[in-house]
């Protein structure tokens, strides 16, 4: 899978362009996060895909502060980002509407086909219907267009060895039953592994789904030489298991679960998940 470097990762302090200039927010709430390796990934895997002789049209679901919105406009001054979240409280750029918007149960306020890239970082873990947002999004994406998404990685080593232990993996725990608030900075609900997100894109119609990471865990990379070994091997068993005998493993979904114990999983803080909405859909014409 792919993860290549992508040169300027000089820090961004401060952004400008003719709408607004602002402090960086990862200075706030995401900084407390830490999430702002995950947005400096997201913003050069965006950068470096899409075009950037036109104006882009870029839609943020779950935009929080904004800081992932001013990164954008940064390393590319094209960007016109729509914000959409549960709030628009939280937004720290001056002059950005956030339309909003409950993930779970509503429509993403936006035509079809209206979005170069939707980027959706750290939210779908705090959502009880994921799917339906990823359904969203592939409707409001262009065709061509590109759709990221990130979530805490449930299968890095020091993940897995926490299930084992405790039953919940890394990021996620016990739910304190008839909890009155919805959505929170900590509320992880739902745990989604690569394949399920995968899963998700291919049953909505993206296509080249692809996996890179935020950084290498270093609490998993010294597991790595004590269980590497075994996952190997029983993986290897599964598999065949998997196939020859419930046959859940073909064409459609093989990439996906080979993926399962790749080494950017195994290791990997962050799942950063990307996605083309296909240019020649049937039976409908190509966005301009």
């Amino acid at each position: 899978m792919k993860n290549q470097p992508i040169p300027n990762d000089e820090p961004i302090e401060e952004y400008q362009d003719s709408r607004t200039t602002v402090q960086n927010p990862l200075g706030r709430l995401d900084a407390e996060l830490s999430t702002d390796r995950i947005l400096t990934q997201v913003v050069k895997l965006a950068t470096s895909t899409l075009p950037v002789q036109k104006t882009t049209k870029h839609l943020d679901i779950g935009s929080g502060t904004g800081a992932l919105i001013g990164l954008l406009w940064a390393r590319h001054p094209k960007f016109r980002s729509s914000a959409c979240d549960y709030t628009d409280t939280l937004m720290a750029i001056a002059d950005q509407r956030v339309d909003i918007c409950d993930l779970n149960t509503q429509a993403l306020p936006y035509d079809s086909d209206t979005f170069d890239l939707v980027t959706c970082t750290e939210v779908i873990e705090h959502l009880e219907n994921y799917r339906n947002v990823v359904r969203e999004t592939f409707r409001v994406t262009k065709p061509g267009g590109l759709a990221i998404f990130t979530t805490p990685n449930i299968l890095n080593l020091r993940s897995r060895l926490r299930y084992l232990s405790f039953g919940f993996a890394n990021l996620f725990g016990p739910l304190p039953v008839g909890r009155k608030e919805r959505f929170s900075t900590v509320g992880h609900i739902t745990p989604i592994s690569f394949f399920y997100l995968a899963h998700a894109l291919a049953e909505s119609g993206f296509e080249d789904i692809d996996l890179s990471i935020d950084k290498v865990q270093k609490s998993s990379l010294w597991k790595l030489p004590l269980f590497y070994p075994a996952i190997a091997l029983f993986g290897s068993m599964e598999w065949r298991r998997e196939v020859r005998k419930y046959r859940t493993i073909d064409t459609s979904n093989r990439r996906y679960v080979a993926v399962q114990n790749h080494l950017l999983v195994l290791l990997g803080r962050t799942i950063i998940v990307s996605a083309r909405k296909p240019d020649n859909l049937p039976g409908r014409a190509r966005s301009t």
